[in-house]
């Protein structure tokens, strides 16, 4: 932990009414960034144990990087709890359920046929804390691969590569046909490798920061000769700019801002709510593109709920590993979706859909789910409201 990032916070407090874990859930210093960084500064100068209580604050942290928007004072919560995390997975014994656990997510969800096979046999009654996964297990499933080398339809404006993901391609295959379709007919040329591996983000935070970096430097290695690497996946996304690879990461709807609509576009009047990804608003600073996309659809209503700001719960591994603070938020941010009479609502992050979806059905206020690229797809390729609201995951 570097204790000049430390020293930069004045323990102001601004953090606290945006710190889900503060506010929302426990109201407790040491359960906001501010008193999880006295805990940092106490491991560092010996005055403070790590004890089971000293890493329960820190495993509560979403790292839903929120305080990142709320700081006057421009401190790197980001970095300090990652270093933190990665201190407590080096130093800190945990119980055996709670390695077996995690040993376990880390043994499956990165890999993606691991993961396609763990969904289709995990059965419903599982015990205790495994319990969740089962809970959390969506009702659908999209394994579309896309073609390895997809033109540009029209004069080229880039070639760029596509982030698979983990998650991504087995929940979400169909999300990322969608955002090599828009890609094309924007003009631009997309690669998209299927031997790429998971780029680390959820091993980054989950503070397994060897590893996760490790597998960020090799997503570079499937790539070559791209203007740069376009995610669709807000974590992914976060992880791989920080890494600070030899080459360019955009998200989607920060490509799409830039080159500006060419396509044309066919109407498709729905009333959709945009939620934040946490780390694409908060910790990639990127709001204004994903609004701008959805605003070039004609007819397309875009509508806020309230609380923004607030994390759904996902986080990352946080709804496996912290099922009831997760569960209270993913009810709070399904209500807030559900309250706006969306007709759909939209996220950037494929953990973000899987959560609040869940809570969106057990409210039985199911919407439709979909990623902004697929509605922008839609409105491309002239699909009607109708067939897409019909087909849509829920």
């Amino acid at each position: 932990m570097n204790p000049e990032l430390i020293s930069d916070c004045v323990h102001c407090g601004f953090c606290l009414p945006t710190c889900p874990t503060y506010g929302p859930l426990w109201r407790e210093e040491m359960d906001s960034p501010r008193g999880r960084i006295y805990l940092m500064a106490g491991l560092v100068d010996g005055s403070i144990p790590l004890s089971d209580t000293t890493v329960q604050h820190f495993d509560r942290c979403l790292g839903c990087m929120a305080c990142l928007t709320s700081c006057p004072s421009g401190v790197r919560y980001d970095r300090l709890i990652e270093e933190t995390r990665a201190f407590v997975e080096e130093h800190y014994e945990r119980s055996f359920p709670d390695w077996l656990q995690r040993a376990l997510i880390f043994a499956t969800v990165p890999y993606p046929r691991r993961l396609r096979l763990a969904l289709a046999l995990t059965p419903p009654w599982l015990p205790g804390r495994f319990r969740t996964f089962a809970a959390l297990r969506p009702p659908w499933r999209s394994s579309e691969q896309p073609p390895e080398v997809t033109p540009a339809l029209g004069k080229r404006r880039a070639r760029v590569g596509l982030l698979l993901g983990c998650v991504q391609r087995v929940v979400f295959g169909d999300v990322n046909a969608a955002t090599v379709r828009v890609l094309a007919a924007e003009g631009c040329e997309v690669v998209a490798p299927a031997g790429q591996e998971c780029c680390g983000a959820l091993h980054l935070h989950a503070g397994r920061a060897r590893e996760g970096r490790r597998r960020a430097g090799r997503i570079v290695e499937s790539f070559a000769d791209v203007d740069a690497i376009v995610v669709n996946a807000a974590g992914c996304g976060s992880h791989l700019k920080e890494s600070e690879l030899d080459v360019r990461v955009v998200d989607v709807s920060e490509l799409l801002a830039e080159l500006g609509p060419r396509a044309p576009r066919e109407a498709l009047p729905i009333k959709v709510a945009y939620q934040d990804a946490c780390h694409l608003g908060h910790a990639q600073g990127i709001r204004d593109a994903p609004r701008a996309v959805l605003r070039s659809i004609p007819g397309l209503e875009l509508v806020e709920p309230t609380e923004q700001p607030i994390c759904c719960g996902s986080a990352g591994i946080y709804n496996l590993v912290q099922p009831a603070a997760a569960a209270e938020l993913g009810e709070r941010k399904a209500a807030n979706l559900a309250a706006t009479g969306a007709d759909a609502y939209a996220s950037a992050n494929p953990g973000c859909l899987v959560q609040v979806s869940s809570h969106l059905r057990r409210a039985g206020a199911a919407l439709p789910a979909l990623h902004p690229v697929e509605l922008l797809d839609a409105s491309i390729r002239g699909v009607s409201a109708d067939e897409l609201l019909g087909s849509a995951r829920r």
